[in-house]
């Protein structure tokens, strides 16, 4: 077995295309498709079923040995750091996911600090949903992933990192900030502006609350961006909804009123998640140091994780 052949099989079973893998390895489509048959007599299996003339499936083999060149090229990733530590090359990846909301404001100054103490580490970071950001996760191509700890998978690793909660949005003087707890017959009375249903869950159980109670409601707007939305709400558009973390400096700023509905809905947590294979490097440990540093309460939580 031949390291180009872990390589090109991996590829071939990720995008399911010989023809994407080729492109992926630099390779041409024929050279790669003889590689796998090679590979194929070697191991004495099929480890791909073809299905007409473009679609790939992995065969029970084929998924075994995936996970076998998952592990392989995880180790050779951390052999090379390590390799590089030893020689005092100062060389690294450090790769993450996040749904907007948490890159646009909850990130910027800990990547800040990050790169003033690892300037020689290249970052690559994923505007994904949270549940691209799982598969990134699980597929290996990002060392961490920030998600609802509700989401996380059972059989990854995660960290607690931030207490977030679900608040109505709304302009500055709106009568419904001036209440002590506002109920799902007062916000139907408004125009909502709310994400599409299959980006946010809040959307989909304070929907079911308005059913529950018989109330109509209009959806004046729907937008999958928090900046978008607030934009509109400010303009008084309507009210909308989002999960954010309480007292944020970027969201004080903003001409709106924040009225939690925790009497509705529990509060979230953002955590921290990777694969429970992942071994992490000086430089990775450090960007988890400093993360939970600017989340003082959740610090001891990562120390105990060391």
């Amino acid at each position: 077995m031949e390291w180009q052949q872990i390589i090109g099989f991996y590829h071939v079973a990720k995008t399911g295309s010989f023809t994407k893998a080729a492109e992926a390895t630099f390779r041409t489509q024929s050279a790669l498709t003889q590689q796998i048959k090679v590979l194929e007599e070697e191991l004495g299996c099929q480890l791909f079923e073809r299905i007409g003339k473009r679609s790939l499936l992995l065969t029970i083999p084929g998924e075994k040995f995936l996970l076998f060149c998952e592990t392989v090229l995880m180790k050779h990733e951390f052999l090379l750091d390590e390799l590089n530590e030893i020689k005092k090359l100062k060389k690294g990846l450090l790769r993450l996911a996040a749904p907007f909301t948490t890159l646009y404001y909850l990130l910027p100054e800990t990547l800040k600090i990050y790169r003033e103490q690892f300037p020689w580490v290249e970052l690559s970071l994923f505007d994904r949903s949270q549940q691209n950001v799982i598969n990134l996760v699980r597929d290996g191509d990002v060392d961490f992933g920030l998600i609802y700890e509700s989401m996380a998978p059972k059989d990854f690793s995660k960290i607690r990192w931030l207490k977030v909660e679900t608040a109505l949005i709304a302009p500055l003087g709106h009568p419904l900030a001036l209440k002590s707890q506002v109920n799902t017959q007062e916000i139907a009375l408004f125009p909502l502006i709310l994400p599409p249903k299959s980006e946010y869950i809040v959307r989909k159980k304070l929907e079911e609350l308005f059913q529950k109670n018989n109330l109509e409601y209009q959806i004046i707007m729907e937008s999958s961006n928090i900046e978008l939305s607030f934009l509109y709400v400010e303009m008084g558009l309507g009210i909308s909804f989002a999960t954010i973390v309480r007292n944020l400096p970027a969201f004080i700023q903003k001409k709106l009123e924040f009225i939690f509905l925790n009497h509705y809905f529990e509060p979230e947590f953002i955590t921290v998640v990777m694969r429970k294979d992942k071994v992490l490097t000086s430089y990775k440990s450090g960007f988890l140091n400093i993360l939970f540093d600017q989340a003082p309460d959740q610090s001891l939580q990562w120390r105990k994780n060391l």
